[in-house]
């Protein structure tokens, strides 16, 4: 049986969620994260509501890994 984590990465497949991951990073790096959020907002790719639903979930990961990294 597989942890719910491994499952989200793509299980035994190797999944794609990882290699997002690993590009977001790519294309992230170099950049100011707020200043990216603050563009998103603007264009009106992203809304308050949709920030805000990320930010929380974001928030309960943390709390879920706080144990993994100490």
């Amino acid at each position: 049986m597989n942890s719910p984590v491994f499952s989200a990465m793509g299980g035994q497949n190797g999944g794609n969620m990882f290699h997002q991951f690993q590009q977001f990073m790519q294309e992230m790096k170099g950049k100011n994260p707020q200043e990216e959020i603050n563009k998103l907002l603007q264009s009106g790719k992203v809304s308050q509501e949709q920030l805000n639903a990320a930010q929380q979930q974001a928030q309960q990961m943390q709390g879920m890994f706080k144990g993994f990294f100490k």
